[in-house]
């Protein structure tokens, strides 16, 4: 009982120290290492609260995937990291109580849930269920709207990202489909009648042949 405590405490402060090196970090590769090592340490921590999924679908999903491919972005892209951090320290107070806000809204939304002398007993058939078919059954029913409302704002996030990052380079070659279907013969193909001449010679065939019969 005293090992999974101390276990906690050690977790979340490897996780507070990886998430403020994140944004600290000059090299954007070792902040994408420490929001893994953030990630890893979150998947910890809810590991020891008994939420299993979670904790493996933290690690499968975004270690595993999604922070792979932002490493291997970050690395091939050939970012400026000296022009991203002009006015790190002017913006620092502002996005200070920008997040103080946010951990205090959180804190205010998920303290009342942590309060166990109050909370209902589970049922036995809930308890046989397990966590992760107990999980999908309240998404599913209770929270069915919100997580549409998630997954739109999200795709609508991807479009927005997206349609701000696209660019056309003028070094690259692309064709446009509609106005190849546009595309009529006539503009494509141009038909010249001109008269034959001799290979070498800018006099024409006919020429030539008249001078060699006179011969």
């Amino acid at each position: 009982m005293i090992t999974t405590p101390a276990l906690f405490y050690i977790f979340s402060a490897v996780l507070l120290f990886a998430g403020f090196r994140v944004i600290t970090a000059r090299s954007p590769v070792y902040a994408a290492l420490y929001l893994v090592l953030a990630f890893f340490s979150a998947a910890c921590v809810w590991m020891l609260l008994r939420a299993e999924f979670l904790s493996i679908t933290l690690i499968l999903v975004y270690v595993g995937a999604v922070m792979v491919l932002f490493l291997f972005v970050v690395m091939m892209l050939d970012i400026n990291v000296d022009s991203l951090r002009e006015g790190f320290w002017k913006h620092a107070p502002v996005a200070g109580a920008v997040g103080l806000v946010i951990a205090l809204e959180m804190a205010a939304v998920l303290i009342p849930g942590f309060n166990l002398p109050s909370a209902p007993a589970p049922d036995a058939g809930d308890l046989k269920l397990g966590n992760t078919k107990l999980l999908g059954i309240e998404i599913y029913t209770q929270y069915l709207y919100p997580l549409q409302i998630a997954a739109v704002l999200l795709l609508v996030a991807i479009i927005a990202a997206i349609a701000l990052t696209l660019r056309q380079r003028k070094d690259t070659k692309h064709t446009n489909a509609s106005e190849q279907v546009k595309a009529k013969k006539s503009d494509r193909v141009r038909l010249v009648k001109m008269k034959p001449t001799v290979e070498g010679s800018d006099v024409p065939l006919a020429a030539a042949k008249a001078s060699g019969e006179s011969t």
